[in-house]
């Protein structure tokens, strides 16, 4: 059975916050799709472009759980007022979805771990070289490790 993507769908917003301090409109968005599995984002993102009046590269949507049995999803949208103040407040992953930032090159997962097992390696080694050096300066000397700041004993 193919999806019927001409399905109509209806969009409702709860709980609208303006908040001033983050540039931003915050919303909880209820779709309602009864012939069809879900919705995708970027539709979901262009439908609240259209009814907010902004630009759809500025609605970020979020955590879309499908209600079990289908026919409607409950999420979470932003919609920033201007494109500096998203690249300021949306976390690195988001801002990656949306296309205003690339991610980083992946490198093997094997060699992410050699890498920082060697790099431990290292800086034990290098602690412990230190503290040897110290043990035998200090044996040279004669001297030996006192505690800092103890009380001379009263009294024998």
């Amino acid at each position: 059975m193919q999806a019927d993507t001409s399905a109509p769908v209806t969009i409702r917003t709860r709980k609208f916050i303006t908040n001033r301090l983050l540039a931003r409109r915050q919303f909880i968005v209820d779709v309602l799709h009864p012939n069809r599995p879900n919705v995708s984002k970027s539709e979901l993102s262009e439908r609240l472009a259209a009814i907010y009046k902004t630009d759809k590269l500025r609605v970020v949507t979020f955590g879309l759980k499908t209600a079990f049995g289908g026919g409607r999803s409950t999420g979470f949208g932003l919609i920033y007022d201007d494109e500096p103040s998203q690249r300021k407040f949306e976390p690195k992953h988001r801002l990656i979805r949306s296309g205003l930032t690339t991610a980083p090159p992946k490198t093997n997962r094997k060699l992410r771990k050699e890498r920082k097992n060697r790099a431990k390696k290292v800086r034990h080694t290098s602690s412990v070289f230190v503290s040897t050096i110290l043990t035998f300066i200090h044996q040279l000397r004669g001297t030996k490790k006192v505690k800092a700041a103890e009380p001379p004993k009263k009294g024998k």
